[in-house]
């Protein structure tokens, strides 16, 4: 049986109808373990003697309406080794519950809160813990970021006390994946790496430049300097031949639009929409890529 000594938090936003996990261990790949999230339903995060079974149960059971509070209770009701267990849930209302076993091993416990809760086991102390909730609770930005920041903190109060390996972090919302027919808004995972978290905190900036829409506030005309400055990437990255000339014209339309596919843009720049403007994280983006 596996002992995944780790940290984690579930979490509820309901300003982004959003659900939540983010852990950390020193254990290979343990986002292919510990969370498990559905929108409409909650999160779980089951660890320490994993039973893997207690994600996709629990999410059933809260699914059906049933309490984070009542759900957790069902699950142990249910398991003869509960004493070796840690998990935690987070219902379809933002209710939140916890359980961490007598035979967890030293330092183990949660804490819960509005919307939240934090656990550990195998941590460097219970300060690991607080820093954790206090470090979600001050965070900005999406749920997403907010949960990476309490791993961060949590890590830089000491953490799992045998070192570092792997993070995740997953979030779901209502028609909120790729596509829109799927609720996996977000599910990043670093499996083997000497800093996880930091590493997972790129991945998140990454899926926030790639699949975030671009905000009104952000469009840039695309006047002659830009044009100049657009084409000459082009230019030099092969895309089209010619000269620089600061025009912005149907010749630049259909050849920026295959530099900005390449680059997994298409959610933030498409000729139908922004013709005449350019977001500036694009911008930014292309600048500092291609110089």
């Amino acid at each position: 049986m596996t002992n995944i000594h780790t940290f984690s938090i579930v979490a509820y936003c309901a300003d982004e109808d959003a659900w939540g996990v983010a852990v950390a261990s020193k254990f290979p790949a343990v986002g292919a373990v510990v969370p498990w999230a559905r929108a409409g339903a909650g999160a779980v995060a089951t660890q320490s003697y994993a039973k893997i079974g207690f994600g996709p149960d629990g999410l059933a059971l809260m699914g059906e309406g049933l309490s984070a509070v009542e759900a957790l209770s069902r699950l142990l009701e249910a398991d003869e080794g509960r004493a070796t267990r840690q998990v935690a849930l987070v219902d379809a209302q933002g209710g939140a519950a916890a359980h961490t076993g007598a035979e967890c091993h030293d330092w183990a416990g949660h804490k819960t809160g509005d919307g939240f809760s934090v656990q550990g086991n195998l941590l460097a102390g219970e300060d690991v813990i607080e820093a954790m909730a206090a470090g979600y609770l001050r965070a900005a930005g999406e749920l997403a970021d907010r949960l990476v920041a309490a791993l961060r903190a949590g890590e830089n109060a000491g953490g799992d006390k045998r070192g570092k390996q792997s993070a995740a972090v997953q979030v779901a919302r209502p028609d909120g994946g790729y596509g829109g027919d799927n609720d996996r808004y977000l599910d990043l995972r670093v499996d083997d790496a000497q800093e996880p978290v930091a590493d997972l905190m790129a991945l998140v900036r990454l899926h926030h430049l790639y699949f975030q829409p671009p905000r009104a506030e952000d469009a840039i005309k695309i006047d002659e300097d830009i044009a100049r400055e657009l084409q000459a990437i082009m230019i030099k990255q092969g895309y089209m031949t010619g000269e620089v000339n600061g025009v912005w014209d149907e010749v630049c339309l259909p050849v920026f639009r295959m530099l900005i596919g390449n680059e997994n843009l298409e959610m933030r720049w498409s000729p139908e929409e922004h013709r005449q403007t350019i977001d500036r994280v694009v911008l930014e983006y292309l600048r500092q890529r291609f110089g």
